[in-house]
């Protein structure tokens, strides 16, 4: 296991309908498990919280996407305070906003939020992980496969255990959409498949992560 393990954590999982402490408290156990081996920055999505702030602000009237950006932007800093305060003493005072910026690792575990309009947490997590010269990303979100085509759309569709860049970029497209919902978004693929980057999909069991962190079998999509 890499020194620093960056995880792009979804903010379906920390604000499905509202803050799920006790999923936050479960997470911080299975982390704990491993700060004697590895370091770990978790970018925070904004999830459901964003998108209905988003989904209000645009009933009151005409709404620019940059604006629409912003509020998702501020609802992932909300997440990431809510997460630092579980985590407490074991992660740094600072939530990281510029994923460029020098890092400085003085506890085991770095709390990072989203940082400029057109940027998800997702490309967040790629620049942190291309600044720190980290290997990998794990995505976890609701999405807990890359499939070969939209699964709400079409039953029959398969589950990828592997898949690389060229033809994931394939399946999610060029331009990034605030709100957006996919296993891993456009402009931080484009960003990961320059670097060479491998991203993990592995939705939100926490059982699966344990195993991503040992090194074992998981259920899930490798991209690279």
């Amino acid at each position: 296991m890499e020194k620093t393990v960056v995880i792009s954590l979804g903010g379906s999982i920390i604000y499905p309908d509202e803050p799920d402490y006790s999923l936050m408290e479960e997470f911080k156990g299975l982390i704990k498990e491993f700060i004697n081996e590895s370091n770990f920055i978790i970018y925070c999505g904004g999830g459901k919280l964003a998108r209905n702030l988003q989904k209000e602000a645009s009933s009151k009237g005409d709404v620019s996407q940059e604006e629409l950006d912003w509020i998702g932007i501020e609802a992932t800093r909300k997440n990431a305070e809510m997460l630092k305060k579980v985590f407490g003493d074991i992660a740094s005072e600072k939530i990281i906003i510029d994923p460029t910026e020098e890092i400085n690792i003085e506890k085991p575990v770095v709390i990072a939020a989203g940082w400029k309009p057109g940027w998800s947490t997702d490309y967040d997590a790629v620049l942190v992980a291309r600044n720190i010269g980290a290997k990998m990303v794990i995505n976890m979100s609701n999405i807990d496969h890359v499939y070969d085509s939209d699964p709400n759309k079409n039953p029959d569709a398969k589950a990828l255990k592997s898949i690389n860049w060229g033809e994931f970029r394939k399946l999610v497209g060029d331009s990034w959409e605030p709100g957006l919902n996919m296993p891993f978004d456009p402009i931080a693929s484009k960003e990961a498949e320059k670097i060479g980057l491998k991203v993990v999909v592995i939705g939100k069991s926490l059982g699966n992560l344990k195993d991503v962190l040992e090194g074992k079998g998981f259920e899930g999509t490798v991209i690279e």
